[in-house]
């Protein structure tokens, strides 16, 4: 089968790896340079993305902010309605889908103006988390706001673009789920992980690490599916999850979506029988899915730093993965998946590794 992803950065560099074991053709669009590229080669292809297109049987992606051209020129060769795609990178839309199909959510509401925005701050008794409606991750386009805080001065910058304003949820930790979705509607997911983050950005997550909880496991299946068969959709899928206590027990709220393959589960690439890109691959392809097994692994990002330390390249139990970009402050460059037996030992090549890893934005 021949395969074109749009994007040629680390996912689709990852995506492109696991389509060629399996067998397929694969080329890489550009969305920066507007350019055909090979897997793992930077020179480009005397090729327009229209005859890409004619070539491929099958076009995906590896992040949902499209150009709207390039959704309107592939249409024919995607699996998944372009307009849920372009719905599905604004936060109103994601959260409107959340409470049409019933998946639990934080009280939010949806603003257009700084006019907009200061009516609801002036109305909020609560903590609050202003998001841009479109853009922003790694903690970039949000805002903080306490009841007292001045509202003109943030509503006037927070207000500059159309957003959401959600309740602060006081919640126990984060955790989220990566699965895919086939062709013909099956359904395969990975245990929830747990994830930490610092300053906003993923540092750190554990997967398979704690005893697994069958009522939130459950919970995130269900909200899965739901969403999945609501858009039609085809091929890996994370969601983010915020876990609450109330009442002595826990549950689930949804954050947000990602229709893509996620950071969240690159712990899979060694961890899992089958990573998240096979499973992307084999829902593109009509491959059953099958139920991954999993293995305790950390997976450690590699933020802002230049280089992955020669000791963790040697280190048996390491498996790492450097995306070739230029090192800034805050920016993901890589990341480490680790062999481990129990939690603890996991915290401990945090405690160990992550200041050597990981410089994070001022």
């Amino acid at each position: 089968m021949k395969l074109l992803f749009i994007g040629d950065g680390q996912l689709g560099q990852m995506l492109g790896r696991s389509a060629i074991q399996h067998g397929h053709e694969v080329l890489l669009y550009s969305t920066r340079e507007h350019t055909i590229k090979p897997l793992s080669a930077q020179l480009n292809l005397p090729l327009s993305l229209a005859e890409a297109i004619r070539w491929s049987d099958c076009v995906s992606w590896e992040h949902e902010d499209i150009p709207a051209e390039v959704l309107t020129a592939a249409q024919a060769k995607f699996l998944f309605d372009t307009n849920r795609i372009k719905g599905l990178t604004d936060r109103r839309t994601e959260k409107q889908l959340f409470d049409e199909q019933q998946v639990a959510t934080s009280p939010w509401s949806a603003f257009s103006t700084p006019a907009e925005l200061t009516e609801i701050l002036a109305h909020s008794d609560a903590a609050q988390v202003i998001k841009a409606a479109r853009g922003g991750y790694d903690g970039k386009g949000q805002w903080r706001f306490q009841p007292g805080d001045a509202i003109e001065p943030l509503a006037q910058t927070a207000g500059q673009q159309a957003g959401i304003v959600e309740a602060m949820i006081p919640f126990k930790r984060e955790v989220s789920l990566v699965g895919a979705r086939g062709q013909d509607g099956q359904i395969a997911c990975y245990p929830l992980v747990i994830n930490i983050h610092r300053q906003g950005i993923l540092s750190h997550t554990f997967a398979g690490l704690t005893e697994p909880d069958t009522q939130l496991q459950q919970q995130a299946e269900q909200a899965f599916a739901k969403i999945t068969t609501a858009l039609d959709y085809v091929g890996v899928l994370g969601v983010e999850f915020f876990v609450v206590e109330e009442a002595g027990s826990q549950r689930l709220l949804v954050n947000e979506i990602a229709p893509r393959v996620h950071n969240s589960g690159h712990w899979s690439m060694q961890g899992s029988s089958h990573s998240q890109f096979d499973l992307h691959i084999r829902a593109l392809t009509q491959i059953p899915l099958g139920q991954p097994t999993i293995r305790p692994t950390l997976m450690l990002n590699v933020i802002g730093v230049a280089e992955i330390p020669s000791a963790l390249w040697q280190d048996a139990r390491c498996q790492c993965h450097w995306y070739n970009k230029a090192a800034r402050p805050g920016r993901k460059v890589g990341h480490v998946n680790i062999q481990v037996d129990s939690l603890e030992e996991a915290e401990q090549w945090v405690t160990e590794w992550s200041p050597r890893l990981q410089t994070l934005a001022d």
